[in-house]
C-alpha cells in the first residue's frame, strides 16, 4: 500500500521531531513548571483517546531542567508505570549523538571527518557508481545526507528474527525493505536525501578503524562522560542491555512481537533513553555552543556539527541535527525518531538554553497528535515564541502581492501537498502541510523585508521571488543567512506548474468543474503521472478534514484508472476510515486481485476479514 495515511503523515514529519550537566542542572518543580503541570490531565485524555499507552517527558530553560513527568504503562497489559528512568526506543535521534560522537573522535585525532571514509573502511568497500566523486564521499556528506546513498531506513527486527550484521545491511540481504547493495542516487554533494544507510557506513568505519563495537565507542566517548545511567546503544539481545524500558505497540495498543525492536543498524537508529538523559545531552550542547560549562562537547565541535550544510528538500541539515525548524521564530537544533511502534522529540534551541525531550510506546496514529500537542502547548506555556523584529518589516508592494498569490508544490519543506500563499486583511499568509500537521496551523504569516523577500513565521529561512524582465516570477531562492551560503535556487516550473493547476482546480470548484479542468490539462500534458496525482490529492483531503471530496476524487481516480491496484487499496482505506466498511471490502478485494504480490495478498486478506467482521457488527 505505497500511499498509507501513516505513511504521509510520517513524511509530513519527515522529512519528519537538550540539556546541562547533572551537576548544574536545578530539577525540581519551580514558578516555571506551573504551567506545564496543569497539562498532566489534557495529556491523560489525549492518551485516552488516541490508545497511547505510554509518553516521558523532559522540559528545559535557561540551560537548566524545569519540568519532567510521565504518564502511563510500560507495556500493554501490565500495571508497570513508567518511570523517569524508563527508557525507550529513540529510533532517529541515534543519528544525532552518532554526530556528537564522530566530532569528539575527530578532535582526538582518531579521524578527519573531511576525510573520504574509504580509507577507514575494512571489511566492506563503497559500490561502483556513475556518479565521479562516489569513491570519495566524506563522513561530514554522510552525516548530513549529502553523500546520495540509499537505504532510508529500516524495519525493526525482534527475538527469533533472522539478523543482518552491518556489512548485510550494506549489502541489501535480510531487509525486508531493500533487495540490493546500498547505491548512490546523485552526485554527493550537490543534493540532500535521508539516508539511514550512510550511517550504517559511518558504523563500519567507526568499528573498523577503532575495533571497537559502536555501543562501546559511544559509552566511552559520551554517555559516561555525561554521567547517562539510563541510555545505551546496547541491543536487547546483548549483555549490557537496559532493564526499565517501554515496550512497542502497533496502533491497536497490542504489543509487537516480543516488545523489544533489535537494531543492528545501530548508528542510524539503535540507542535506547530517556528524556531527562536526553535532556543532559541537550544542555551540554547548548553550553558548548555559548563555550560555558560544558564538559564533554567541546565550542569547535558543537559549532563545527551544527552549522547548516544543505538547505535542499528538507530546509536546512547539519551533520546530524536537523536545522530546518524555526518553530516561535527560533532557530533549533534538534532530531526526532520514529519507528513501528514507538517514537519522539528531541528540540533544543542554539541560544537561550530551552528545548524539550518526549518519547512514546505507541505507533505514528496514536502517539503524532498527543506529542504535537504538548510540543505545542509547551512551547507556548514557557514563551518561548519571540516577535518578528518590526523595524526590519516593510509594505509589501501591491504588484509583488499580485504575482506572489497563488498554490505551489511545497517549497519549504518538499513535503506531500502545496503550499498556497493569499491575502487575508491586507496581509500575505502561507500554508503547509508542516505547519498544518506540526503546529495544527492553517496558515502563517508573511512578513516582508525587501527586495522581494520574506521572512516567515516558524520558519527559519529567507523566501525571496526573483522576476525576469516582465516583472514576472521566474525563481524562489530559499537562503538563510546574508551572504546566502546553501541557498536553494527553484525555477517557478519546478513548483509552479500544470499539477498546481490541478491543484486548485480540485481544492476551489466543484467536483464536476474540477474533472473538466483536469480533461483539459490531460490533454495539454499527457506525461504528467496522473494517477499518483489524483491518489495524493485523496490523501491530502483527508489530512484537511474534507473526507467528502477526498472520496469524490479517489472514485475519480478509480474511473480513471481502473486497471490499477493502487486506486482500489487506497479507496479501500479512505472508506476503511470513515467507517463504510462494506465498500472498504469491496475495493480491497478488487485490489488483491490485480496485485501480483503474495506478501499483499496475505496482508489484505486479514484486512478484509477483519473488515467484515466490523460490517457484520453494523447490522
Amino acid at each position: 500500500m505505497d500511499m498509507r495515511t501513516t505513511k504521509v503523515k510520517m513524511r509530513v514529519l519527515s522529512i519528519l521531531f537538550s540539556y546541562a550537566m547533572m551537576g548544574n542542572m536545578i530539577y525540581g518543580q519551580s514558578k516555571q513548571s506551573q504551567p506545564l503541570e496543569a497539562l498532566t490531565e489534557q495529556i491523560n485524555q489525549k492518551m485516552q483517546k488516541h490508545q497511547l499507552h505510554g509518553l516521558s517527558v523532559a522540559v528545559f530553560d535557561d540551560y537548566k531542567m524545569i519540568w519532567s513527568h510521565q504518564w502511563g504503562i510500560k507495556a500493554s497489559g501490565t500495571t508497570d508505570k513508567i518511570d523517569e528512568n524508563t527508557a525507550f526506543s529513540t529510533a532517529s535521534t541515534s543519528k544525532a549523538i552518532i554526530s556528537m560522537l564522530c566530532g569528539i573522535l575527530e578532535e582526538k585525532g582518531h579521524i578527519n571527518l573531511d576525510d573520504p571514509i574509504s580509507k577507514y573502511l575494512k571489511r566492506w568497500q563503497l559500490p561502483s557508481s556513475e556518479f565521479e566523486n562516489s569513491k570519495g564521499i566524506t563522513w561530514m556528506q554522510l552525516l548530513s545526507h549529502t553523500a546520495g546513498t540509499s537505504q532510508g531506513g529500516f524495519a525493526d527486527f525482534y527475538e527469533g528474527d533472522k539478523i543482518p550484521t552491518i556489512l548485510q545491511s550494506l549489502k541489501g540481504e535480510l531487509l525486508p525493505r531493500y533487495d540490493r547493495e546500498i547505491e548512490f542516487l546523485f552526485e554527493p554533494g550537490s543534493n540532500w536525501k535521508y539516508s539511514g544507510g550512510g550511517y550504517v557506513i559511518i558504523q563500519m568505519a567507526l568499528e573498523d578503524h577503532l575495533n571497537t563495537p559502536l555501543a562501546d565507542l559511544v559509552k566511552t566517548y559520551v554517555f559516561d562522560p555525561l554521567g547517562l545511567k539510563n541510555t545505551t546503544m546496547k541491543q536487547p539481545n546483548e549483555e549490557g542491555f537496559l532493564n526499565n524500558v517501554a515496550k512497542v505497540h502497533n496502533m491497536k495498543g497490542e504489543i509487537i512481537k516480543t516488545g523489544l525492536p533489535i537494531t543492528p543498524q545501530v548508528a542510524p537508529s539503535g540507542m535506547w533513553s530517556t528524556p531527562s538523559d536526553l535532556a543532559i545531552i541537550g544542555i551540554e550542547m547548548q553550553n558548548a555552543l555559548r563555550n560555558q560549562y560544558n564538559k564533554v562537547i567541546s565550542h569547535r565541535v558543537a559549532k563545527r556539527i551544527t552549522k547548516v550544510l544543505s538547505l535542499d528538500n528538507v530546509g536546512g541539515w547539519s551533520a546530524g541535527w536537523n536545522r530546518s525548524f524555526g518553530i516561535g521564530n527560533r532557530d533549533w537544533f534538534s532530531h526526532g525518531g520514529s519507528n513501528t511502534g514507538v517514537g519522539g522529540e528531541f528540540m533544543a534551541t542554539l541560544e537561550g538554553g530551552s528545548g524539550l525531550a518526549i518519547l512514546a510506546n505507541g505507533d505514528k496514529p496514536n502517539r503524532f497528535p498527543v506529542i504535537n500537542f504538548l510540543r505545542n502547548e509547551i512551547v507556548e506555556r514557557c514563551n518561548w515564541k519571540q516577535s518578528i523584529n518590526q523595524k526590519l518589516l516593510k509594505e509589501v508592494p501591491k504588484d509583488l502581492k499580485n504575482m506572489v498569490v497563488g498554490s505551489y508544490l511545497d517549497f519549504l519543506y518538499h513535503a506531500p501537498g502545496v503550499n498556497k500563499i493569499f491575502e487575508e486583511d491586507g496581509q500575505l499568509f502561507i500554508s503547509s502541510p508542516m505547519f498544518e500537521f506540526m503546529l495544527q496551523k492553517k496558515k502563517n504569516q508573511m512578513y516582508y523585508v525587501g527586495n522581494n523577500t520574506f521572512k516567515i513565521e516558524d520558519y527559519p529561512n529567507n523566501i525571496q521571488f526573483v522576476t525576469n524582465g516582465n516583472s514576472q516570477l521566474k525563481e524562489i531562492v530559499i537562503f538563510r543567512n546574508k551572504t546566502k551560503e546553501n541557498k536553494v535556487v527553484i525555477q517557478k516550473e519546478e513548483v509552479k506548474n500544470h499539477k498546481t493547476q490541478l491543484i486548485d482546480a480540485f481544492s476551489n470548484l466543484e467536483i464536476a468543474a474540477a474533472k473538466q479542468e483536469y480533461k483539459k490539462i490531460k490533454e495539454l500534458a499527457p506525461d504528467l503521472e496522473f494517477e499518483a496525482i489524483l491518489n495524493e490529492f485523496g490523501y491530502i483531503f483527508y489530512m484537511e478534514n474534507n473526507m467528502k471530496k477526498a472520496i469524490a476524487v479517489l472514485e475519480f481516480n478509480r474511473e480513471e484508472h481502473p486497471d490499477s491496484w493502487n486506486t482500489y487499496d487506497s479507496l479501500g482505506e479512505i472508506y476503511e476510515v470513515n467507517g463504510q466498511f462494506q465498500k472498504s471490502v469491496k475495493n480491497y478485494k478488487k485490489a488483491q486481485a490485480l496485485n501480483a504480490s503474495q506478501e499483499y495478498k496475505e496482508r489484505v486478506s486479514l484486512k478484509i476479514k477483519e473488515l467484515e467482521q466490523k460490517s457484520e457488527q453494523e447490522f
